[in-house]
């Protein structure tokens, strides 16, 4: 996104970023999270799960903020994020 003017507190804003994980078998394949995805980081795979459904991928080179939406709007649970600070623990 292009803004017009640079904030003011542009200096002290840190983006969070993180890793999302995907547990292929959970997955019914609703594509909640790949439609939702304020970065664009999901797309549906072309393979399938053990339940016959297709999962969502995680696309090369996206940059996942950790927004945590793909998990809310999980209904299996079968998707979670973790910060970058979360990771090197």
């Amino acid at each position: 996104m292009q803004l017009w003017r640079r904030p003011l507190d542009a200096d002290k804003v840190v983006i969070p970023t993180g890793q999302v994980f995907i547990i292929d078998d959970r997955c019914k394949g609703c594509t909640l999270c790949v439609e939702y995805c304020p970065k664009d980081i999901l797309e549906m795979s072309s393979g399938f799960n053990h339940k016959g459904y297709h999962y969502p991928e995680v696309v090369s080179g996206g940059v996942c903020v950790n927004c945590k939406l793909c998990e809310m709007l999980c209904p299996e649970f079968a998707i979670y994020s973790l910060s970058d600070k979360e990771l090197e623990k």
